[in-house]
């Protein structure tokens, strides 16, 4: 199982939502590519990198903050919020991005989606974004018309390889992982599931790890101090769940 830490933006700094509620947000720092360089040293190999601005109105207002990301931190990092339109996907992939996640243009844009996994393969991912089985949209702030495995049957029916889902009420709160959760995506999709929301700790991720899912996204965790990241890589190495 590979460790992504995280790091979201907006207006430039590396922030953090409490259940994405942008009216509750933490600033832990204003230098986000030293950030990522600090993940790096501590053994990560790939970042979750998430434009807040972007997710929320569909622009790319932190685009030169993450191509500095990119190419200072050296990581493999995988990139959301706000792409909607084929350009955003070739802009980031041109900077050698791992993958580009898409989330609110999934559900409102399937044409847009469905050319942009014909075009770039496995270097699309999709955001699912749950609260109370309903995938949300515009940065977490809309629910649409979609339950969760409704919607991932279509995305897997479309060709997505790789879903970050994110159970909304645990993200930030440090309460634990929504475990039933990943085991039903695992036991009833073959794409590549990755967590997010409510690691708090190292038993969380082995939790994480039983079910299956292909990778953990750690936040507010490892900006409090309550998981050490260079502590949680060699764990999950020496259980043999990767890093």
């Amino acid at each position: 199982m590979d460790i992504y830490p995280a790091i979201d933006l907006r207006g430039g700094k590396a922030v953090r939502l409490l259940r994405g509620d942008y009216d509750k947000m933490t600033v832990y720092s204003d230098k986000p590519a030293e950030v990522a360089c600090i993940f790096r040293s501590a053994g990560a190999e790939y970042l979750h990198l998430v434009d807040l601005d972007g997710a929320k109105n569909g622009d790319t207002v932190n685009y030169d903050v993450i191509c500095r990301i990119v190419e200072d931190s050296g990581l493999k990092v995988e990139v959301g919020g706000g792409i909607r339109n084929i350009r955003t996907v070739e802009r980031y992939i041109d900077i050698g991005v791992l993958r580009v996640i898409i989330g609110t243009a999934a559900v409102t844009d399937p044409g847009f989606l469905r050319e942009a996994v014909g075009r770039f393969g496995e270097k699309i991912a999709v955001a699912v974004d749950i609260r109370d089985g309903i995938v949300a949209t515009h940065g977490w702030t809309q629910p649409s018309s979609e339950n969760c495995e409704g919607f991932c049957r279509k995305l897997q029916d479309l060709g997505v390889k790789t879903v970050i889902c994110t159970d909304i009420s645990k993200d930030g709160a440090m309460q634990g992982v929504n475990e039933e959760l990943y085991q039903t995506l695992i036991e009833r999709f073959s794409m590549d599931i990755i967590a997010s929301g409510g690691v708090s700790s190292i038993y969380d991720l082995l939790k994480l790890s039983e079910t299956g899912v292909r990778g953990a996204i750690l936040g507010k965790s490892i900006y409090t101090g309550s998981i050490d990241l260079a502590n949680a890589i060699n764990v999950m190495k020496k259980a043999g769940c990767g890093c």
